[in-house]
């Protein structure tokens, strides 16, 4: 049967470029997405010559309108793209203060509503034929607001719920969604948010990371977390959050709220 072709987001450098180096050697075709066409073209000629597998680069700014709905159509028009791998985003510095509006405007579309239209984009079609795939990349800072960093953290928490709802839509028609959440990673996103990534101690190298993405998307994990040691901490975490769920069904206040102070 032939393989589905993969379109990645971010694929110029880091985990994208890593993703597009993983589906290539199993034989996927491929397309490529970002801003940076030197560097994808490097990328792509590479993966021509090693793989022999065709790779397409589309150069975009998904922060604006025109480029992301060119990639928008593709992914809906492509009858041959059965996996979207949802990998662009980006950090910022400094506290929420200390943040201008703007700054945080451009990260919530980059990180959130592309991601989204993309997802949009494709789920439909790949609903109506009954396969495919759509990979988001997310973070355990989506988890965590104790990290300080609380855009970039909102952000990947809309990215864990998204594909966590989709998962549920979308598992029973056959499209498999999975969402990665990785740690502190040695990619570029550092310099976007000021810091040395050598500095920083228990730093996940790029291969490593999607090496057990593709592992936990092999397995069909709607979440995969490839730091976390225990997975049982993850099950119990979800599992007392599916047990607050008949609690929320209530048409009265909880009785610690009926009471006075």
């Amino acid at each position: 049967m032939t393989k589905p072709t993969v379109l990645i987001t971010g694929a110029s450098t880091g985990i994208g470029a890593i993703y597009a180096d993983r589906f290539a050697r199993r034989g996927h075709d491929l397309v490529l997405v970002a801003r940076d066409q030197v560097r994808m073209e490097a990328v792509a000629a590479r993966l021509r010559q090693e793989t022999g597998v065709a790779v397409d680069i589309l150069q975009a700014d998904l922060t604006q309108a025109t480029e992301l709905a060119t990639v928008e159509a593709r992914l809906r028009d492509d009858a041959s793209i059965g996996i979207l791998v949802n990998n662009a985003g980006t950090g910022i510095g400094g506290s929420f203060i200390e943040q201008s509006t703007d700054s945080v405007a451009h990260l919530v579309a980059l990180n959130t509503t592309a991601l989204l239209r993309l997802a949009s984009a494709i789920a439909p079609r790949l609903a109506k034929s009954g396969e495919g795939a759509i990979v988001n990349i997310g973070s355990v800072v989506g988890l965590a607001p104790e990290f300080s960093m609380t855009v970039y953290g909102a952000t990947k928490a809309f990215v864990l719920f998204l594909s966590q709802g989709l998962s549920l839509e979308l598992g029973p028609k056959g499209v498999y969604v999975q969402a990665v959440l990785p740690a502190t990673t040695r990619t570029e996103i550092w310099d976007h948010v000021g810091a040395d990534v050598n500095t920083l101690s228990n730093v996940m190298e790029v291969g490593d990371l999607v090496d057990a993405a593709l592992v936990g998307f092999d397995r069909r994990e709607t979440v995969t977390i490839p730091p976390l040691p225990d997975a049982g901490q993850w099950e119990a975490y979800d599992a007392t959050r599916q047990a607050m769920l008949p609690g929320f069904r209530n048409a009265q206040p909880a009785e610690r709220y009926r009471k006075s102070a």
